[in-house]
């Protein structure tokens, strides 16, 4: 993956997620990860914090705190430039992993 192994996979799912989808909050970004993924990955709160945190921190994502749709306060995530840049390499980094995972599949 790019720099860092961006955060992991759980950074790229991150990444993509609020490119597609726009901003959202914490949970909004747990539940469009399980519904694009058919519901094969689930992703955990106290797992996704952390890591909204440290891509904060890179500068790949903003927050600010808004009202949901239930007036309820919530902190909304969207994708900053950097991020698109480094969502960008990431994409090319997994395509090339995936293609490695597939050509072991096929190796006899």
């Amino acid at each position: 993956m790019a720099r860092n192994d961006l955060l992991g996979s759980l950074g790229f799912l991150v990444l993509k997620t609020l490119s597609q989808a726009g901003p959202l909050h914490g949970y909004g970004i747990v539940l469009h990860i399980q519904r694009a993924s058919d519901e094969l990955l689930r992703v955990e709160e106290g797992s996704l914090y952390p890591a909204l945190h440290r891509m904060e921190q890179s500068g790949w994502i903003s927050s600010e705190w808004t009202l949901t749709e239930t007036n309820r306060k919530a902190k909304y995530y969207k994708l900053t430039a950097l991020g698109k840049k480094e969502l960008q390499a990431a994409e090319k980094s997994f395509e090339q992993l995936v293609k490695g995972v597939q050509a072991m599949l096929r190796y006899a």
